[in-house]
């Protein structure tokens, strides 16, 4: 209404060192094996845990501060077409078509997109003979690479699992393992 007081008129400004609404109503989404998430509300953080053999691919664009994070379990949903359509986000051929589609649709740009990949360790005792982890980061570069993009970040192979958070408000990225934790800005 044309003349009405504004809310910090009314019950004036808000003393220094208290919540914002964005802090009082921050989200974390939970992204499980074989899913993803995206957003574009500054309150999200899109977080996955304990990627072992499994890798989590986030996209991110600074502009739009739109981003994603998919978790897929295998490279290649051939394995398994019943699967595949039912849950695709599990497979690499078919989770990172359905991940960049559903980000471009939260006004990201796909020249403006900054992509981390993390995961792919060898986490079984003794030897890996499917060598799961480096099928899945094989899977996701050659998709990457054939779809015009690049891994800004990689944090792959190993023998450690590693958990991903996104701050969807300005891009940073948290990467927790036993053996360090790591930032990234994908916002810069």
């Amino acid at each position: 209404m044309a003349g009405s007081p504004s809310i910090a008129a009314i019950f004036g400004a808000r003393p220094p060192g208290s919540p914002t609404p964005s802090a009082l109503f921050a989200q974390r989404v939970v992204v499980g094996v074989g899913d993803m998430a995206m957003s574009n509300q500054p309150s999200v953080t899109l977080s996955t845990y304990a990627l072992g053999s499994c890798v989590g691919i986030v996209v991110y664009d600074p502009i739009a501060h739109a981003g994603g994070l998919l978790h897929i379990m295998l490279p290649d949903s051939k394995i398994s077409p019943d699967k595949a359509i039912s849950q695709p986000a599990m497979f690499a051929d078919t989770g990172l078509p359905l991940l960049f589609r559903a980000v471009l649709g939260l006004k990201a740009e796909r020249a403006r997109l900054r992509v981390l990949i993390a995961g792919g360790a060898s986490v079984l005792c003794g030897s890996d003979s499917f060598k799961i982890g480096e099928r899945n980061i094989r899977a996701t570069l050659e998709w990457l690479t054939r779809n015009g993009f690049s891994a800004r970040n990689q944090v792959t192979g190993g023998t450690v699992n590693r958990t991903l958070h996104l701050d969807v408000s300005n891009g940073s990225l948290a990467l927790k393992a036993p053996d360090a934790n790591l930032s990234f800005n994908l916002g810069a």
